[in-house]
């Protein structure tokens, strides 16, 4: 797990990114800070889990449902809606879903990504 910032993040949301491709991850991390929050950033879905298990101050999952790993993303995305219900979900994939699978209060980034339309849903889903 790689957390980033500094002393005066406590009061930054905090924004958990999910994202297997290290370039990706960094780009990703990237939009996260630029809307103006902390990124915890993991290359699992098991590790996403546990972050979630350990970390009561997270807001927002940033996620590629395409990541590796014997959860598969919408499968994820669904255990996030029902163990922790008060938290936010940008997704994003090289394939849309079928929009309809993506729980409430989700919203799905196609990839390449429109980097305004990332940020303004973070920033939004973080306030």
């Amino acid at each position: 797990m790689t957390m980033t910032g500094t002393d005066g993040d406590e009061a930054r949301p905090v924004v958990l990114v999910l994202q297997d491709e290290p370039i990706l991850a960094g780009i990703m991390r990237d939009f996260v800070e630029e809307a103006g929050c902390v990124a915890v950033v993991v290359r699992t879905a098991q590790a996403a889990v546990r972050t979630l298990e350990e970390r009561t101050d997270i807001r927002v999952v940033f996620a590629d449902l395409d990541v590796r790993g014997s959860t598969t993303g919408l499968k994820l995305v669904a255990m996030i809606r029902d163990r922790w219900p008060p938290i936010e979900l940008v997704l994003t994939g090289a394939l849309a879903p079928d929009l309809d699978a993506i729980p409430a209060r989700g919203v799905f980034c196609n990839k390449p990504f429109r980097e305004s339309k990332v940020i303004s849903a973070i920033r939004s889903f973080a306030a």
